[in-house]
């Protein structure tokens, strides 16, 4: 081969043989560079499995663009022989530089940040190498390391050409679930990299033996020899990144390579800080209740909100350009259902710390990045689907009676590290230390906050663990909208409360509760809103400063007082407490519809959705919106993309038949209709199938509808608009307006408010009758 041409490839060199094909150094003819060319032998080629797992290492690495990467520049085929091209690098494999020199402790860590750099660029793509070892990775003359041969990489989702019970790459980097031949997913590289970091402080592998079996069996079940043994100038810091990267049970090893980068940087930035941890050895581990688990996961996220109040402010100090943030869900080893209670919180604890500086112009609601929980992410796409310039995310693991936390702030622009840490505590300890770090953070940080932020930092909601456990359970049962669920919330809030009276936010919780229970219909809102109220001037007696109190307050008075400008002043006064509040910008957007026009209203609501644009209620606020201001198209549109994401929420193909309705689309009306009550059956849905039935001119169906309701209203509460509604669109007018006069006096909803601009109500709307009703209603006409 050498001297052929190849294409337009002139072949000068041999560089490497292995088993998935041959590398030579060629001439790009037309380019005038020089690159690399890897081919497969043809007793390879020949061999229709191979073939593909070639063509997989091809596609898998030409997807890739990272500096630690090779990049690929072409895939050829000539004359049935298949070949990449690729970078040409000039330097020497990692492998022949262990073996022939012995690497300072700092260029070790450099060199595994870097590869760890290009691990995450392929783990975030989806792709897992599955054979990292020292022959693999290149290093430059100025220092840069280039990953190599992705030729078994495993693309999620992709075809599973391993073959069973076989084993790929190199025994000695194998992960003890790879020598298995079982699945393996990206924590089997960072198993790898782990042999590789041993292996560049050492100068040796940590699993030996004289044949394959051999080194099988000592990653099984053998621990390597003590780096520090071994040399002696490591730090014990640096052995525990390196036992956590090799731990057998991957549920032990960091979760995300993510999580090593940020203890390796903070090595590199400062060769002390993390001797400045307790590092917790097996041998002092010992169990623990879950009780005693829950009060140190609970100090824990308090704490870590500190710590992560005082990475933005510096980054915020000190460059002045992040002024948006999103805190991504937190990472954690599945399972445990106490765990999963606790990720949610942890970030929506620091969601809600952060959201109150206001020298951070949008904090990204928890509902919308929950959209992206148990994901693979990319900062840069994530930034600019929320339209953030930072990102936190953040990963947490226990082992025995440890917990470790890592959280890393990343620049969405450029997909920079800004500040990362790792934090790890012990039971008997969090308290103390919680209070000795949030003291410490108070006293350093020279920060430009209002007395009322500083306050606001200072201040815990409550210093009862069990309560906070509790509240949590409480807005994941809120959080399902149905009637179980709101009474299973008000069961979890009330327990919160019993702990700990002071505890406003429970109070909050339990309004809400209530809230949701009129509003949805699922009690009578004359017995539902004045509890939440009454429970609400408990919470403002106790905290005077929340957002969340006075958005729900100023619910209550829109919806159930009818006192709009008494509504409007507390949106106001939510707004001005927490501009990142995204609920009180939807409550205030509707109780505008009330005083104002349905424009103005929704420019209110589009200025919430950035805060929340992933949020199903906010969407269709927004879509009810363009339906009351009779834009019907861009309301199609909006009530679209809520479906496109869930398809059985039951509220948009209410909002959707409403528009097919003023779009004379009759029949799409009734199957939207249809559709939503196959989803979640109602009197309220079965009132709007009954008016799309009447305006479609199947008026027998509509008056069997029309009956049944008037009968369930006997005993049992109802929306009485929908039976108006029915009965208006059978040109019934007097019967409609004897139906709206009772729900004048019994009904406190959304739809008497509606009144005003749904066009739904066109055919009453110049009879006097209508005009003096909206009066009463003490709305304009």
């Amino acid at each position: 081969m050498i001297g052929h041409t190849i294409s337009h490839y002139k072949i000068l060199a041999k560089l490497g043989e292995g088993g998935m094909g041959i590398v030579y150094k060629a001439e790009d003819t037309k380019l005038e560079r020089l690159v690399a060319i890897k081919s497969l032998p043809h007793h390879i080629a020949a061999n229709d499995d191979e073939r593909q797992r070639f063509k997989v290492e091809a596609k898998a690495a030409a997807a890739l663009n990272h500096p630690n990467i090779a990049t690929i520049y072409a895939i050829e085929e000539v004359d049935g022989q298949m070949f990449i091209v690729m970078e040409f690098i000039e330097g020497q494999e990692l492998r022949k530089i262990v073996t022939s020199e012995q690497l300072s402790v700092n260029s070790v860590i450099d060199l595994a940040i870097q590869i760890a750099e290009g691990l995450k660029a392929a783990h975030t793509k989806g792709i897992i190498h599955r054979d990292i070892k020292s022959g693999n990775l290149m290093v430059t003359e100025s220092g840069q390391v280039k990953i190599m041969d992705f030729g078994l990489a495993k693309i999620s989702g992709g075809m599973q050409l391993t073959k069973t019970g076989g084993t790929l790459g190199t025994v000695a980097y194998m992960s003890p679930e790879q020598t298995r031949g079982r699945g393996v997913d990206h924590r089997t590289d960072i198993w790898a990299l782990g042999v590789v970091l041993y292996e560049m402080i050492t100068g040796q592998l940590p699993f030996k033996g004289e044949y394959e079996a051999a080194v099988m069996y000592s990653i099984w079940n053998e621990e390597p020899e003590s780096i520090l043994s071994l040399r002696p100038e490591a730090t014990t810091e640096l052995e525990h990144v390196v036992s956590t990267a090799l731990a057998k049970n991957r549920d032990e090893r960091y979760q995300r390579v993510d999580e090593m980068l940020a203890e390796l940087r903070a090595l590199r930035t400062d060769g002390n800080a993390l001797k400045k941890r307790r590092i917790i050895t097996p041998l002092v581990r010992r169990r623990f209740s879950k009780k005693t688990r829950v009060m140190m996961y609970r100090g824990l996220a308090a704490l870590l909100g500190l710590f992560v109040v005082f990475g933005i402010y510096f980054v915020y100090q000190n460059s002045g350009a992040i002024e948006s943030i999103a805190v991504m869900p937190f990472q954690h080893v599945k399972g445990d259902p106490d765990m999963e209670l606790l990720s949610d919180g942890m970030a929506e604890s620091i969601t809600n710390k952060l959201s109150r500086l206001r020298s951070l112009k949008r904090v990204i609601a928890r509902s919308s990045v929950l959209h992206y929980k148990n994901q693979v992410i990319d900062p840069i796409v994530v930034g600019n689907q929320l339209g953030v310039e930072a990102i936190l995310t953040g990963s947490f693991r226990q082992r025995g009676a440890a917990l470790f936390v890592t959280v890393e702030l990343i620049d969405t622009k450029d997909n920079r590290h800004i500040w990362g840490n790792q934090y790890d505590s012990e039971l008997k300890d969090i308290l103390s230390v919680q209070d000795e770090i949030a003291n410490s953070i108070i006293r350093h940080l020279q920060l430009k906050l209002t007395a009322a932020e500083n306050e606001r930092l200072r201040r815990q909601h409550t210093q009862d663990v069990e309560a906070y456990e509790l509240y949590l359970k409480g807005r994941y049962y809120w959080d399902t909208r149905s009637a179980e669920g709101m009474l299973k919330g008000l069961e979890s809030f009330q327990q919160a409360i019993d702990r700990d009276s002071s505890y406003a936010l429970a109070y909050v919780g339990l309004a809400d509760c209530y809230i949701r229970l009129g509003g949805y219909f699922f009690s009578a809102p004359q017995d539902a809103y004045p509890k939440a109220k009454a429970i609400l001037s408990q919470a403002l007696a106790r905290d005077s400063t929340l957002a969340e109190v006075y958005a729900s307050l100023g619910s209550i008075k829109s919806l159930f007082d009818r006192d709009w400008l008494g509504a409007e002043k507390d949106f106001q006064r939510a707004i001005a407490l927490n501009p990142n509040y995204a609920p009180a910008y939807q409550w205030r957007a509707l109780n505008l519809v009330s005083i104002a026009s349905p424009e103005v209203a929704l420019a209110e609501a589009r200025r919430g959705l950035p805060l929340d644009p992933f949020s199903q209620p906010v969407n269709l606020v927004v879509g009810h919106l363009y339906y009351l201001a009779r834009n019907y198209d861009q309301a199609l549109e909006q009530t679209s993309k809520v479906l496109e994401r869930n398809p059985r929420n039951a509220v948009a193909h209410d909002l959707l038949a409403q528009v097919y309705v003023q779009k004379s689309l009759f029949q799409e009306a009734i199957a939207e209709m249809r559709a939503s009550i196959a989803i979640s059956s109602s009197t309220e849905r079965m009132g709007l199938l009954g008016f799309a039935l009447a305006r479609a001119g199947r008026k027998d169906e509509a008056e069997k509808i029309l009956h049944e309701l008037i009968e369930i209203s006997k005993h049992k509460f109802i929306s009485l608009t929908r039976t108006a509604l029915i009965y208006m669109a059978l040109g019934e007018h007097d019967q409609a307006f004897e139906w709206l006069n009772k729900a004048y006096d019994e009904e406190r909803s959304d739809a008497v408010i509606a009144l005003r601009h749904d066009p739904s109500w066109d055919p009453l709307r110049s009879d006097p009758r209508f005009i003096a009703l909206l009066r009463k209603l003490g709305l304009k006409k």
